[in-house]
């Protein structure tokens, strides 16, 4: 069993800042990848951004914005000049090998996903 847990979401002004994290915890033997994805009403889930080994990948409408970063078993987002169309549940997401109940690799990798914060950018 794998768990990620979210915090940090809200409700902020435009040109403002919210970071948001996310910790995983369960059996797990090597994260490939953690990310950040958004999904807003009536919209498509959307890559925010992503991190493996040290590398980073960012949406074109968040490059210079945000900054993700990780540690351990923890992925955070830093979020600055937030803009309206910012808003959206932000669903942190983890894929990577787990063991299974013998403690034992389970062949490949898994993907996992968090519950979603919701982030709300408005006057």
């Amino acid at each position: 069993q794998v768990q990620l847990v979210e915090s940090g979401g809200g409700l902020v002004q435009p040109g403002g800042s919210l970071r948001l994290s996310c910790a995983a915890s369960g059996s797990i033997f090597s994260i490939h990848r953690m990310g950040w994805y958004r999904q807003a009403p009536g919209k498509q889930r959307e890559l925010v951004a992503v991190i493996s080994s040290g590398s980073t990948n960012y949406a074109d409408s968040v490059k210079g914005r945000f900054t993700i970063s990780s540690a351990k078993n923890t992925v955070a987002l830093q979020m600055s000049s937030l803009k309206p169309e910012d808003t959206a549940v932000y669903y942190c997401n983890l894929v990577a090998q787990v063991l299974d109940s013998t403690k034992l690799i389970i062949p490949g990798t898994r993907d996992y996903w968090g519950q979603g914060t919701q982030v709300t950018v408005s006057p």
